[in-house]
């Protein structure tokens, strides 16, 4: 009996500290939910251990509006410049706490005026347990170019289209100065000039006299345009043009790609299912692809070579490959006969690199 009356007190004096434990659990996980952002505030990332709409006095719901007016006013509150120590409103500040609070309402606009920084900003509020996708994303969007990838790579074509041009337009210089040196070219150009009447030194007097050097550069320049305007430079030394540089050629690409389909068509139709015969055209077409060389290459060859071609059917693929293997032939018999040839063997047999000799004494 008073067993059981010992236990029952028991049972009733535990209930007490079994529903005081039950209440502090309780709290404590009231606290822990109601507090998510505070745990996912990391010491580097947006405002750091603050929360930027606390920073900036609005509530989560707040307007780009409310933001930029909030903003402005802590900002001339705080700018370093309109600081004054013991003003009212200042108490206790100093021009580097001030200093500080301005950089923190800075940080805190820039991440909540752009819509994409603040969606990542509420999701890290509301997510504190994603760590590190948190750190991923703030520093992948602050280490991401500003600047339109678009913008970029016009940028980047025109350069390159401005340093080709350049290039271009030194090669063909290059060219005209060699040719103005070369006697054939040079008293050809100055035989025009003298029909022209563009070499006629009349004699000048008083203060119009000019010295024989000046005469002699305008003669030079005089030499050196009838060149240019007479003589037709093929291959990679012939005058620039802006309708080949990267830039236009991109944008005359639809037109290229156009011209080129209905020409394929217009090919395959006429000499595919009409069999007409190839024209002189066509035929000089094909010796071209036959030989794989490009129009500037082909046309920098001379119109003999080019008649050459024609007059032995070069079109034909069989005649081409028989061709082609006399050249071989003529090339091999050429480099065995040559004397130059013989020399540089005989050298590199008995002197050239990978011989090795004593010397004996």
């Amino acid at each position: 009996m008073a067993a059981g009356m010992e236990r029952s007190r028991g049972g009733r004096a535990g209930c007490p500290r079994t529903g005081k434990s039950w209440w502090r659990l309780a709290v404590l996980l009231l606290s822990v939910s109601s507090l998510p952002a505070a745990s996912g505030l990391v010491e580097g990332l947006y405002c750091g251990t603050e929360v930027c709409y606390d920073v900036l006095g609005v509530s989560r719901e707040a307007v780009k509006l409310d933001i930029a007016r909030a903003y402005r006013q802590l900002a001339r509150r705080y700018h370093p410049d309109r600081f004054r120590r013991g003003e009212p409103g200042y108490e206790g500040e100093t021009r580097e706490s001030a200093h500080t609070k301005f950089l923190l309402i800075a940080t805190a606009y820039e991440t909540l005026k752009d819509e994409d920084t603040r969606r990542d900003y509420d999701y890290m509020l509301d997510h504190p347990e994603e760590y590190y996708q948190h750190y991923y994303t703030y520093y992948r969007r602050q280490l991401t170019p500003k600047v339109d990838v678009r913008i970029v790579i016009l940028v980047t074509i025109c350069a390159i289209s401005i340093f080709q041009f350049y290039s271009w337009h030194s090669s063909y210089n290059e060219a005209i100065n060699y040719l103005v040196t070369v006697p054939k070219y040079r008293i050809q150009a100055t035989e025009i000039a003298k029909q022209q009447g563009l070499l006629n030194r009349s004699k000048e007097k008083g203060k119009n006299r000019r010295s024989k050097e000046e005469i002699r550069e305008q003669e030079e320049e005089v030499i050196r345009d009838i060149i240019k305007t007479k003589i037709d430079i093929k291959g990679g030394y012939q005058k620039p043009n802006l309708s080949d540089i990267l830039l236009c050629q991109m944008v005359l690409f639809p037109y290229y790609l156009t011209i080129y389909l209905s020409w394929y068509a217009s090919w395959i139709y006429r000499f595919t299912l009409c069999r007409e015969e190839y024209g002189e055209e066509e035929k000089v077409y094909l010796i071209r692809r036959n030989m794989k060389m490009s129009q500037s290459q082909f046309d920098s060859l001379e119109e003999s070579s080019k008649q050459t071609f024609l007059e032995k059917r070069l079109w034909i693929k069989d005649n081409y490959e028989v061709h082609r293997k006399q050249q071989e032939e003529e090339m091999k018999v050429k480099m065995a006969t040559d004397p130059r040839m013989k020399r540089y063997r005989r050298w590199m047999k008995n002197e050239g690199p990978g011989r090795l000799t004593f010397i004996d004494d």
